[in-house]
């Protein structure tokens, strides 16, 4: 890893040659050419290796900066700057040039070990006013630890949080440095979407389809951390009332459909089947009881089914695997046929994935800055332009040439 300088705070601007995913060998083959790990069969045509496809209009990546430590996460604050997260318990705060202009202290102790630390971040709805921040993070509990999410206000000189109150814990605590999600997403009406993993051990795993567990699961809360009104689940015993969904394995991308309102969803699946879901109030997304992924060592998961009744399917899975990282909805039209297009960061996959979504379903998919042979962590969306940071520490735009 390169050792900080006075030249890492600089900003590092300047244009990395970059070229689309070469074109499929045949018009719409797959882009994903690769052996799966299972002979699974597809539920429906299209629901994995759907068409290729490729963008038409040129663009380019540039790197902002380098240096930046572990980002978990990037996030446009509504001034137009960006918000990171940083996984050793920080955040920061950068212009769109990539300059850091602060460093924000003081937030709660994280576990900062294996997948845990600091996580996702999003503003208040009316933050402007408010300077209110939600953030999720890994929480140590004696010898366990959790996913929590807490709040608070930025402080006027932007350096420190203040009036930090944790407002919600997906019990119960674990011995686990694994799947902890947690990505975090306002809705339309004000209230807070928190995805968690189920934290990756077998006891863990088996509490996805645990109603009175927070582990696998979407939730759908309040402010202040209570139950939203309208949640599937609310005056049912035994039953935490928070719960929007459940069945996920370790959900860390979350976004909602520019237009349609549609609440979208990413997972990592086991070994194969990592999952792009639709997410319906009260369904069942069915892990471990269903799944296109078998375990990493090769056996086959539970009884090796991909359907069951009552549980959903995902509209797409990918065998071998991207692992999604965080996404965002191409919201503009500045690259046109990005357009409501879902991007989303891939780790193990090393490219941004590209997905043309069309009456519920992948109507095309390209893989996006694979030449740079980066761990995409996250990515978002802002006045036309896409921001991503890596595993190795750095920032990059993808705008249009």
């Amino acid at each position: 890893m390169m050792k900080t300088s006075v030249f890492a705070s600089l900003a590092l601007v300047f244009a990395v040659a970059c070229t689309a995913q070469p074109k499929p060998a045949a018009p719409g083959a797959p882009v994903e050419t690769g052996k799966p790990n299972s002979n699974y069969k597809p539920a429906f045509e299209g629901q994995t290796r759907g068409p290729g496809m490729t963008s038409a209009t040129a663009y380019e990546a540039v790197k902002l900066a380098e240096g930046i430590g572990r980002p978990w996460a990037v996030v446009p604050l509504p001034d137009g700057r960006l918000l990171l997260t940083i996984k050793s318990g920080y955040m920061e705060i950068r212009g769109t040039d990539g300059q850091l202009q602060h460093k924000i202290t003081g937030l709660p102790a994280v576990a900062d070990r294996g997948q845990g630390g600091l996580l996702d971040v999003v503003p208040d709805p009316d933050f402007a006013s408010n300077k209110t921040l939600y953030w999720a993070y890994s929480e140590q509990q004696g010898d366990s630890n959790l996913t929590a999410v807490a709040k608070g206000q930025l402080a006027a000189d932007e350096n420190s949080i203040q009036n930090i109150s944790v407002i919600f814990r997906a019990t119960p605590k674990l011995k686990s440095s694994l799947h902890f999600g947690s990505r975090l997403l306002f809705s339309k009406e004000g209230y807070l979407f928190v995805t968690t993993g189920e934290r990756s051990n077998l006891d863990g795993r088996k509490q996805s389809q645990w109603l009175n567990s927070g582990l696998g699961k979407v939730f759908r809360i309040t402010k202040e951390g209570k139950p939203a009104p309208g949640n599937p689940f609310l005056g049912q015993a035994d039953v935490m009332p928070e719960i929007w969904s459940y069945g996920h394995r370790n959900p860390q991308s979350l976004d909602m459909h520019p237009v349609t309102g549609e609440l979208w969803e990413a997972e990592f699946g086991p070994r194969g089947g990592d999952e792009l879901n639709l997410i319906k109030p009260g369904k069942n997304y069915g892990w471990p009881i269903i799944t296109y992924g078998i375990e990493y060592g090769g056996p086959a998961i539970g009884d090796a089914i991909q359907q069951k009744d009552g549980m959903e399917q995902p509209v797409y899975y990918w065998d071998p695997v991207i692992s999604p990282g965080g996404m965002t909805f191409y919201k503009g039209n500045t690259i046109p046929e990005w357009e409501n297009n879902l991007i989303i960061a891939c780790l193990s996959g090393m490219h941004l994935n590209r997905l043309k979504l069309e009456n519920g379903r992948v109507a095309g998919e390209e893989r996006l800055l694979s030449n740079l042979n980066e761990r995409f962590r996250d990515v978002a969306y802002l006045d036309g332009k896409l921001y991503t940071v890596t595993d190795s520490g750095k920032l990059y735009v993808v705008k249009k040439k």
